[in-house]
């Protein structure tokens, strides 16, 4: 009996112990909050991605993968359902990326976002809604890796065909040219040496003939703007109000108003003064021819006109 007795002891304590690991396994396992349904339909492969993988949005954890099948609205593809925590910004420009860690080749699921939306997108519906799949780089990878391989193809063809028997001899004989070249600059170098420090010296001597011409240049800079001050300062005074210009302007119209008043009074009189003269001139004329013709006059006076034809003591001849 006591040997009984210690046997059902110790698989009583072997139960209470597994009871307690599969208590302690649910509590760490447990889901701590709501979780959002999400389906995402995939036409690659998803080798590596495994039910209660990792789900990750912008690298933090967010959710697992709670299954994993095939899409029955889509022939040929894979449909993953994942469960999110309820506070992940799942919006409608949110798209999913297969990732891998590190070199044990495990998948996790990658969510990102565009940034293209800001509304949300609704979660738990039935059916789920989808989060669309886009290429990762292992993916974008192999779809280019025949492209990549023929491109290297060719890459190594024309290797072979620049480094073949006619080009090599073209190679060395440019490599030859280049240590030739390399030859004759080394001897402009040490010419060069000898000639530099003359070539100092004239170009200081430049240097301090372009100082001096610049210093000249300098003074008849100054002495060109004290000109063009005073002759600013000229022409301001000239044309300040009662100036140069102001006072030309007065005199000008003084005489114009003079002429104005000389066509109007002065020329008139004058004219008639010429005409008094010439009348005067001409009775003058007169009178002279009158003392030629008969001078006797200036002591007898004048004699009296003759009469006549038809006039009172015109004799009448037969």
């Amino acid at each position: 009996m006591e040997n009984k007795s210690h046997a059902i002891a110790a698989g009583a304590f072997v139960l209470v112990v597994l009871a307690l690991l599969v208590a302690l396994a649910v509590w760490l396992t447990r889901e701590t909050g709501m979780q959002q349904i999400y389906e995402i339909s995939s036409a690659e492969a998803v080798t590596g991605l495994q039910p209660q993988a990792s789900v990750r949005f912008k690298g933090v954890n967010v959710g697992k993968v709670s299954a994993i099948g095939f899409d029955p609205l889509a022939s040929g593809h894979v449909l993953v359902r994942i469960a999110v925590d309820e506070q992940t910004p799942i919006t409608q420009s949110t798209f999913a990326t297969l990732g891998f860690q590190g070199v044990t080749g495990l998948a996790f699921v990658q969510l990102d976002d565009s940034g293209e939306s800001k509304v949300r997108l609704p979660a738990n519906e039935d059916p789920p809604r989808r989060i669309p799949m886009r290429s990762g780089l292992i993916s974008k990878l192999s779809s280019q890796g025949e492209r990549i391989l023929s491109q290297v193809e060719e890459t190594s063809r024309r290797v072979n065909l620049l480094l073949g028997p006619e080009n090599q001899k073209s190679l060395i004989t440019a490599i030859d040219g280049i240590g030739q070249a390399a030859a004759n600059i080394n001897q402009f170098s040490a010419q060069a040496g000898k000639v530099l420090p003359q070539l100092a010296q004239d170009t200081k001597a430049t240097l301090k003939t372009m100082q001096a011409t610049s210093d000249r240049v300098g003074d008849s800079a100054d002495e060109a703007r004290a000109s063009a001050r005073a002759f600013r300062v000229v022409t301001e005074r000239m044309s300040e109000p009662g100036g140069t210009l102001d006072q030309l302007s007065l005199g000008v119209d003084t005489l114009v108003a003079t002429g104005k008043t000389l066509n109007a009074a002065t020329l008139p009189r004058l004219d008639h003064a010429v005409d008094d003269a010439a009348r005067a001139a001409r009775s003058v004329s007169r009178a002279v021819n009158s003392v030629n013709d008969n001078p006797q006059s200036l002591l007898l006076g004048n004699t009296p006109v003759a009469p006549g034809p038809g006039e009172p003591g015109f004799p009448a001849r037969p």
